[in-house]
């Protein structure tokens, strides 16, 4: 399954929305507000959004200053959450996000629309950081 946001300008410099996103504590910032849990461990972090089940995603990969690809750390369920960042300005970039997932098309059905609204919620909420 793919999925992908809408673009989001940011009013952030390229430099600074990817040293915003590496830092994992901003995440718990820009996930969704039915967010239930949230912990961070080395590299990752933990989320639950109500009626989800809990995620872990650790860093992937990192190409400074223009993508962050992070990975679910289960193997059974290979996932992908990749943010690519351009840059406008001095001050200002675009951020868009990508899902990718090995998901067997049953469970694609019922969670293609909470992933969509998650990818929407943070593509959101980075056009309203300052």
């Amino acid at each position: 399954m793919n999925l992908e946001s809408p673009k989001s300008n940011v009013q952030k410099s390229q430099k600074e929305l990817y040293e915003y996103l590496t830092d994992l504590e901003n995440f718990k910032n820009i996930l969704p507000d039915s967010l239930e849990e949230f912990s961070i461990r080395d590299d990752s972090f933990k989320f639950q959004l109500k009626g989800m089940p809990a995620v872990r995603l650790g860093f992937y990969e990192k190409q400074e200053f223009d993508l962050i690809k992070l990975k679910a750390t289960s193997d059974s369920f290979p996932i992908y959450l990749t943010c690519k960042i351009i840059p406008i300005s001095d001050s200002k970039s675009e951020a868009q996000l990508f899902f990718d997932g090995e998901i067997n098309a049953m469970i694609a059905m019922m969670l293609k629309k909470p992933l969509q609204n998650l990818l929407d919620g943070l593509a959101l909420k980075m056009a309203n950081l300052k």
